[in-house]
């Protein structure tokens, strides 16, 4: 009966272990035929194909090509530590100075925009002929906005936020400065390394936002 019990549990483990594995196969082969090849070109039997698993696989675990795309970027806002980048900065949130807090978040965009950035491009260059990479550009833009009125919320908290500025007001520039574009701009454009771009975004949101440090805390 034991041995019986711990055969199915050791079953279990490795099926859970293959579906992780099929599962991380499609995501790199779709994210790979995707950006060289387009959106609307790639379709779910070329990635199947490529990841050598069933297109019956890909729609049962995505349910088409917006849930891959889905997916390609809840991975890459994970970033590469051990920790999601998002909960990384959440463990910030009423610890940190508002300088602190800007600085995090500069880091943490360097981190996950060369990921995104390809992404947000794929999406805009679909959605024009494609609705359902419209309504995916639309629900991954709807998704940053609130992550930013909560950032928003949080950086005010801090008490270091220019006096005169709205709730909104720090929205919108934090919305500005963590657009996926940015990067596409400033780095895949211009040539900017990543900790230029980095220390950009900080600048922007420091000037933008904060009061000075007081001596006490030194300077940037």
């Amino acid at each position: 009966m034991a041995s019986s019990v711990k055969t199915r549990r050791y079953d279990a483990t490795n099926r859970r272990a293959l579906a992780t594995a099929r599962r991380e196969a499609v995501l790199a082969a779709a994210r790979e035929l995707m950006l060289r090849d387009g959106y609307a070109a790639t379709t779910i039997g070329s990635i199947a194909a490529a990841a050598a698993v069933s297109a019956e696989t890909i729609y049962k675990a995505f349910g088409g090509k917006p849930g891959i795309v889905r997916a390609l970027y809840h991975q890459a806002l994970e970033g590469n530590g051990p920790e999601p980048a998002e909960q990384r900065s959440n463990r910030l949130r009423g610890t940190a100075s508002g300088h602190d807090l800007v600085a995090a978040w500069a880091e943490l965009a360097r981190e996950v925009a060369p990921q995104v950035a390809p992404l947000a491009t794929l999406l805009r260059d679909a959605a024009g002929s494609t609705p359902r990479a419209q309504s995916l550009l639309d629900e991954v833009e709807h998704t940053r906005l609130q992550r930013m009125r909560e950032n928003a919320q949080a950086l005010i908290a801090t008490g270091d936020v220019r006096p005169g500025l709205s709730r909104r007001d720090v929205t919108d520039t934090l919305f500005a400065v963590s657009a996926p574009e940015m990067f596409e701009l400033l780095v895949n454009r211009r040539g900017w390394s990543s900790h230029r771009f980095a220390r950009f975004q900080r600048e922007t949101m420091v000037g933008a936002l904060l009061t000075p440090r007081s001596a006490n805390h030194g300077s940037d």
